[in-house]
């Protein structure tokens, strides 16, 4: 049984990336920096309240000082290969991957296309890297004549089908996208399949809010699976469910930060234990893909005034770390993640506000919340001691 004083919570701000990763070069991402690049190019930050918790502290940031945190501050590196949201969220649950998932810069082969043809019963579109929304814009209207799928990837592990909820039902997009999970394993186990629905006439088109990931299984035991055998009640906000084929976790899905931050508010006043996980995806699914600075900059101002109220919600014994999964620069050609490191911004109402440096692993957050509730860690170095002596005891 886990000794647990109180809840625990990690706060994924999803491709809020802090810059510099010591491998960036080999990933295509030299000069990556989302949140010291946005800095630059809107001409500083003021974000006030994040700066009072130590953002600015974790790194130099345009517009922000590093003047009494009140929060424990420093920043991650990633260790496992790759720089896609499984592998970051599995990384900070303590699975760090020595291989990458497979990636399809030239699409996917014949006999992948194929079988996904055979096995849904229609033919595909399109089969390339591509943004979402070009290329929703370039084949949805020949989706709408043909009903065939509009099947595309990224730089990132990712099987990606999209459809107009017009033409195709969502169960059949869903259940089309579950068909591809199913054969996607082995040389081809990427690690989402996503389902992208979309709406709208030529050239008119846009994704809608019914997206769904289709992770493959956690290759070994996470927290989650450690917490749940530890009988510890574990709570998740936005696609974290997902992301581990929805293994030793329950989440609420949302489309925007602005529910997101709500939800949690929701589950911190009514918790009375337990590990809450959340993603918060907007700074890397609508502005960091999108290469959309203003959209990535209202969104810093907007989690910015949220964050008061759910440090407020925090009890005696809680500890709430905020991070990231990989950056997702919006001021660089790229539109894809990009290999960073992450901030971690720990904060409760007894946790001391000191420096944690430069974590050699996004695991040992992970491995801090395993420790918190009396568990071994199994990856990563855990800082529960320097933040929050008294829950060691």
């Amino acid at each position: 049984m886990s000794r647990s004083k109180g809840r625990f919570a990690i706060i994924v701000l999803d491709g809020l990336g802090i810059g510099e990763a010591p491998d960036q070069a080999a990933y295509g991402d030299q000069g990556s920096d989302t949140l010291g690049n946005v800095a630059r190019a809107v001409g500083g930050l003021r974000l006030p309240y994040l700066e009072s918790l130590g953002l600015g502290c974790c790194r130099p940031i345009a517009g922000m000082r590093c003047a009494k945190p009140k929060a424990a501050y420093g920043v991650a590196l990633p260790r496992s290969a790759g720089k896609d949201s499984t592998t970051g969220h599995w990384e900070l649950c303590e699975v760090i991957l020595e291989e990458p998932f497979p990636t399809y810069p030239r699409g996917f082969p014949d006999e992948v296309i194929a079988e996904f043809e055979r096995r849904t019963g229609r033919g595909v579109l399109g089969n390339k890297p591509a943004s979402g929304t070009a290329i929703i814009d370039e084949y949805g209207q020949q989706h709408l004549e043909t009903g065939k799928w509009i099947v595309y990837t990224s730089a990132d592990s990712v099987f990606q089908v999209a459809a107009h909820e017009g033409k195709v039902p969502l169960d059949d997009l869903y259940a089309a996208c579950r068909a591809a999970r199913e054969f996607l394993r082995g040389t081809h186990a990427v690690s989402r399949v996503i389902a992208r629905p979309f709406l709208g006439y030529s050239r008119h088109f846009t994704r809608t809010a019914n997206r769904r990931d289709f992770s493959v299984d956690p290759v070994r035991s996470t927290l989650l699976d450690r917490l749940a055998e530890a009988g510890v009640p574990r709570v998740g906000v936005g696609k974290v469910d997902d992301l581990f084929a929805g293994r030793s976790i329950t989440s609420r899905h949302t489309p925007t930060n602005r529910d997101a931050y709500r939800m949690i508010a929701e589950e911190l006043g009514t918790m009375d234990s337990g590990f809450l996980f959340a993603n918060v995806i907007e700074f890397d699914q609508s502005w960091g893909h999108r290469n959309d600075i203003p959209g990535f900059h209202e969104g810093l101002y907007e989690l910015d005034a949220a964050l008061p109220r759910l440090v407020e919600l925090l009890r005696a014994a809680d500890i709430m770390i905020l991070t990231a999964d990989h950056g997702n620069d919006p001021t660089t050609p790229s539109t894809d993640h990009s290999r960073e490191s992450v901030p971690i911004l720990a904060v409760g109402p007894r946790v001391s506000p000191v420096p944690l440096g430069i974590r050699d692993t996004f695991a040992d957050i992970g491995a801090t919340a395993a420790e918190y509730f009396g568990l071994a860690p199994v990856a990563g170095s855990p800082f529960l001691r320097e933040i929050a002596p008294w829950a060691m005891l």
